[in-house]
């Protein structure tokens, strides 16, 4: 215990000088009191050398080589003194002693010096070597780790793509011609139908091939082991329920320096892909027969439509346009004519004779007839807004215009624009319609960017434009711009023979709109209509035989008289011996001359039947009257 303790001692570095020198001392000094002990009590003599040889081996084993040194310096200085003076050994020479001792001690100093080394050495081997293993168990800890990690990542990743070729129907391969050997992934067992027990050749491949397939690919199987390079081929296979699969291979030649070749490949089920083009060739060919029977039938309903129309132009005479008058005749061989180019067409005539619908036939006739068809009353719409109607408006160009709005000749673009009352355009709206007839183009209100449009303009008025022309009010260049094609529809007086037609086409049409039947039509009243000369035209008589419709309640069509007598009075010069004085009338007197002659012409200022004409002043002079006098001209429109 007491050595265990120094021996600490002398491992700590303030203490190992001391330590170890201060055992040389007390070892030496504890043996030679120990000597002189036994000696006092008469032990035999050769116990002096023993302790002393001790306290030297214990020095040299527990202080290393320079303690023991000393201690044997001090235990030969000892025991030559005590041996001089004969007090330890006096039968022993002094000389031989010396000689003997020394040698001893040098003997048991080495030895323990030895022994000491040796076990320093030893431990210090087992401490490297266990920390070694230390060391070593932890690096095969680490790498048993590394490979569980790998494996459990193997075994994932082998999952993944089981996983994945059993979603593709696509198994792998391995042939090894070396050896022969043929490694199959499992899902290539299940598209084979194999047991994985068994061991996959050549042979069980050809078990399952399809017979009128398995020459070729004994053949493809034969090629590739002499030629060693890729391949790829596409057989059927027979499963043992009699199924047959369509299998797509796909082979890469892998070899080495040793010049052995292994082929490693994959094989697809693509019987679903086969089965699917297959009736997707089948839809295509069916779709095919189908495009062929459509087309064949529209070759046959274009033919009965080609026929159908003509049957309908003998009868009816472009759709709604009834008639067989001469007069109407020659207007609709006009139409027929320009319909097919993209003329400019003005159409001339008294309000009601039906400009509009010879509009539409000539749209409907046209290569535009698929786009649209827009129709805009320039009378109806307020002078300030007719430029932002028909030409459009950006965001912020007046008052109220709070987003773009495109005009009609924006929306009309590729189709027809049909201008009614061309006559009522301000002077600045007509300079911006001249353009467009020009250059196509035009600018948006509050815009500054060219807009571009295709659009065919026709255009109708009841008004004198020629007249306007020399008046000023109306543009000449964009009167002959208009004036490319005039079309004059006659008023109904002129054709009195279709008034018989029109009555009974009439008669039918609004029966069948409030759900009447009609047979007959009174001669008195069909008299009436021939006599009367319908200054409103074919609308008037429109207006006349709805509200006689109406009122029927038998199957006789009849009318009373009275409705053909005007309130006003057809003679223009008695109006005009009425009215010239108007300059000379009160506010108030004026103002009832005016409204009368405006619900005489329906609203209308301008024209041979507008309220000017009736008044006899200029249409100028009327317009002024009518604003100072805040009458709204707009309010006899439906009168």
């Amino acid at each position: 215990m007491a050595f265990g303790g120094i021996s600490r001692l002398t491992k700590r570095p303030a203490f190992a000088v001391v330590a170890r020198y201060g055992l040389a001392v007390a070892s030496v000094a504890t043996a030679l009191g120990t000597t002189l002990i036994l000696r006092h009590y008469s032990f035999p003599a050769h116990f002096i050398s023993h302790f002393t040889l001790i306290a030297i081996a214990i020095t040299f084993w527990r202080a290393g080589t320079g303690p023991g040194l000393l201690a044997y310096l001090l235990s030969s200085l000892g025991v030559s003194i005590l041996a001089r003076n004969h007090f330890l050994l006096p039968t022993f020479k002094l000389e031989p002693f010396l000689i003997f001792y020394a040698i001893a001690s040098l003997l048991m100093g080495w030895f323990s010096a030895s022994r000491r080394r040796a076990e320093r050495f030893l431990i210090e081997a087992r401490n490297n070597l266990e920390l070694r293993v230390a060391e070593r168990t932890g690096e095969l800890t680490r790498a048993n780790e590394d490979l569980q990690n790998t494996q459990a990542e193997l075994r994932r990743r082998e999952a993944y793509l089981a996983g994945a070729q059993r979603l593709s129907h696509t198994g792998s391969f391995g042939w090894s011609l070396s050896t022969g050997e043929i490694l199959w992934s499992e899902e290539t067992y299940r598209i084979f139908q194999y047991d994985r027990t068994m061991t996959p050749t050549v042979e069980l491949i050809l078990q399952r091939v399809h017979p009128e397939d398995a020459a070729l690919v004994k053949q493809t199987i034969e090629r590739a082991t002499q030629d060693r390079k890729d391949f790829w081929h596409e057989y059927r296979l027979v499963m043992p329920d009699g199924a047959v699969k369509h299998v797509y291979v796909v082979v890469r030649a892998l070899n080495d320096e040793s010049g052995s070749t292994e082929f490693v490949g994959a094989v697809m089920d693509v019987t679903a892909a086969k089965e699917a083009t297959t009736i997707i060739f089948n839809a295509r060919d069916a779709l095919e027969k189908a495009f062929e029977e459509i087309k064949t039938l529209k070759d046959h309903l274009y033919k009965e439509n080609i026929a159908l129309r003509e049957e309908i132009d003998k009868t009816s005479m472009f759709d709604e346009i009834v008639g067989s008058s001469e007069p109407l005749r020659r207007v609709l061989t006009q139409v027929a004519k320009v319909a097919a180019t993209d003329s400019t067409v003005l159409i001339l005539g008294e309000t009601g004779t039906g400009k509009e619908m010879i509009a539409r036939a000539i749209h409907r006739r046209s290569k535009r007839s698929n786009r649209a068809f827009i129709r805009v009353n320039c009378a109806a719409i307020p002078p300030n807004l007719i430029a932002s109607e028909l030409f459009g408006h950006e965001k912020g160009a007046f008052t109220g215009a709070t987003q773009r709005r495109l005009g009609r000749f924006e929306l009309a673009d590729g189709g027809t624009i049909f201008l009614d009352e061309i006559g009522e355009l301000p002077g600045e709206t007509q300079s911006a319609l001249l353009r467009v007839l020009q250059e196509r183009e035009f600018e948006r209100v509050g815009g500054s960017q060219s807009v571009a449009v295709d659009v065919r303009v026709l255009s109708a008025t009841n008004r004198d434009l020629r007249a306007a022309v020399e008046a000023g009010t109306f543009r000449q260049d964009l009167f002959y711009r208009l004036n490319v094609f005039p079309i004059h529809m006659p008023s109904l007086r002129e054709r009195m023979d279709d008034i018989p037609l029109l009555v009974e086409y009439l008669i039918d049409r609004y029966s069948k709109k409030v759900g009447k039947k009609i047979r007959n039509i009174d001669k008195k009243t069909l008299q009436l209509f021939q006599d009367y000369k319908w200054p409103g035209n074919i609308r008037e008589l429109q207006n006349v035989i709805e509200r006689a419709v109406v009122l029927c309640d038998s199957d006789t069509f009849s009318i009373d008289e009275t409705w053909l007598k005007r309130d006003l009075p057809h003679d223009s010069a008695q109006m005009h011996t009425r009215l010239r004085g108007l300059g000379r009338l009160n506010d108030a007197q004026a103002r009832e001359m005016i409204e009368a002659a405006l619900a005489e012409s329906g609203g209308r200022v301008s024209g041979s039947s507008g309220a000017a004409a009736l008044l006899g002043v200029p249409r100028q002079t009327l317009e002024s009257k009518i604003t100072s006098l805040g009458i709204n001209k707009y309010r006899f429109k439906s009168l």
